[in-house]
């Protein structure tokens, strides 16, 4: 048995302690938005928080997510997660869309921990995020309007 907060909201679950965290938030809660991609914690399209961190929840067994999950279901409702959200929208930084989830997760999360990064900064970052349409100038673009860098020069 779990005990899981995912996006404010707790659950009582009947799961295998090693499960992982992306088949519990995906197949047994229902939220969607978190994508699965290599299985590996090589991709990023798995990326939620945990207690504020990025993770990868392919690789993270459910026994090990204690504290408060938060997907990208509830980045409407963040005042940070928004903005990234509506840069991505302003500069129309997705393709096919299914890497952005987790570009936006680790986003937010990188912003909530460093409101101002370089652009150095922000490269490091999200150098675990693959995105197979190569929209990772408009990321960056994006990343760099969310923080208010933006034309800076």
């Amino acid at each position: 048995m779990a005990t899981l907060t995912i996006n404010g909201e707790r659950y009582e679950l009947d799961v295998p302690d090693n499960m992982p965290l992306l088949w519990v938030i995906r197949d047994v809660v229902g939220l969607k938005g978190t994508k699965f991609g290599c299985g590996m914690s090589q991709c990023g399209a798995c990326t939620v928080h945990l207690n504020g961190t990025a993770i990868r929840s392919c690789v993270t067994p459910v026994s090990a997510a204690s504290g408060e999950i938060t997907t990208i279901e509830a980045m409407a409702d963040d005042p940070v997660g928004s903005k990234v959200q509506q840069a991505w929208l302003d500069l129309g930084v997705a393709q096919c869309g299914y890497c952005q989830g987790g570009q936006i997760m680790n986003a937010t999360a990188l912003l909530k921990r460093t409101p101002n990064p370089e652009t150095g900064e922000i490269v490091d970052a999200m150098a675990g995020n693959l995105c197979r349409c190569g929209t990772y100038n408009r990321i960056l673009a994006a990343i760099e309007r969310a923080s208010g860098k933006e034309g800076e020069a």
